[in-house]
């Protein structure tokens, strides 16, 4: 079958789903018929991707760029260029957002596409298939508001479904200014629709899905944000059911940690970045540390709920040795 757009994501297992091109996808609304998602992973031979990419003859093709795919998206880059340079090559995603021109690699690509880029790709895509070319190399992503986007979770295919992570996303952005994150650089905090996210998530559930992992930055950052889908997802609690948040340690009020105590063991895992108990380290990197309420709050979590805890510091930090660095550890551990 044909396609105009192809887009590939290039996953560090089977077991991920590449949530960023469903994004992409979804958002392409008159175009969204003419594109196809193909997912391959980092073992598979660079040679064999391109092949598979080519038998859809697309005149697009979309590749989104992470840390763990880079060697092999360069490869495939360079096979696709040389075998079919009549074909558009588009880059996006946070390994060509940032620092694309020191990266030579990326001239064999005809775009690259900076930042969030559901309206910005299909904008370009658009353009391309009317026998345009955008003079602009780089094409700055937008930051619209969520309710100006397709959720993309009807593309989860019953493979996905049944057999891969599934990614959600209630809220994008980061109020922190984390010198080591990406994240850090998101100006905008945004929150989805609840009503329509929630009408997303039953349909996944009603099809069989169990393990929900979200990408929230900071799930805990609203309150009664967090509260609202912990509500939801307790009313729906069954067996094998699991929920994957990402927080902050210092905000816990007890009406979350009520809610979460809620949960049985197995549902709710935590990931919880600590990062360094060095003051001195944390302001530097201008990472906001409150070592007491992380204490008493990471205590909380342990002895009043069943919630399984990841919880983890960052080796090599500016300002932080040896033996810093396994002294917070042992703080840590202890904890």
């Amino acid at each position: 079958m044909n396609s105009d757009i192809v887009l590939v994501g290039i996953n560090a297992r089977y077991q991920h789903s590449s949530f960023g091109l469903r994004y992409l996808k979804a958002n392409l609304a008159e175009l969204e018929d003419r594109s196809v998602i193909l997912e391959f992973t980092i073992n598979e031979r660079a040679i064999d991707l391109a092949e598979k990419i080519l038998t859809h003859h697309p005149r697009i093709v979309g590749l989104g760029v992470y840390i763990w795919n880079v060697p092999v998206v360069r490869k495939v880059v360079r096979i696709l260029r040389r075998v079919a340079p009549q074909l558009t090559l588009v880059l996006g995603g946070p390994e060509v957002s940032y620092e694309h021109s020191s990266q030579t690699w990326l001239n064999d690509a005809d775009y690259i596409v900076c930042g969030e880029g559901e309206q910005a790709f299909a904008t370009l895509c658009r353009q391309l298939l009317a026998g345009e070319k955008p003079a602009l190399r780089i094409q700055q992503g937008t930051t619209p508001a969520m309710s100006e986007l397709e959720m993309p979770y009807r593309l989860y295919t019953d493979e996905d479904v049944t057999n891969r992570v599934v990614y959600v996303e209630a809220s994008r952005g980061c109020p922190y200014r984390c010198e080591f994150c990406l994240s850090s650089l998101d100006q905008s905090m945004r929150e989805v629709p609840l009503a329509k996210f929630f009408d997303q998530m039953d349909a996944l559930l009603v099809r069989g899905a169990m393990g929900f992992k979200f990408i929230d930055r900071t799930f805990n950052l609203s309150i009664p944000f967090a509260l609202r889908v912990l509500e939801f997802f307790h009313a729906r609690l069954r067996p094998g059911l699991s929920l994957h948040f990402e927080m902050v340690p210092e905000r816990l009020p007890s009406e979350l940690l009520d809610a979460l105590a809620r949960f049985p063991e197995g549902v709710i895992q935590l990931e919880v970045g600590v990062q360094t108990f060095d003051k001195s380290v944390a302001k530097r990197i201008s990472r906001p540390l409150k070592i007491e309420p992380l204490r008493k709050n990471i205590a909380a979590l342990r002895n009043q709920t069943s919630v399984h805890l990841h919880v983890d510091l960052i080796a090599g930090l500016p300002g932080e040795d040896l033996a810093s660095f396994g002294a917070g550890f042992a703080q840590l551990h202890a904890l």
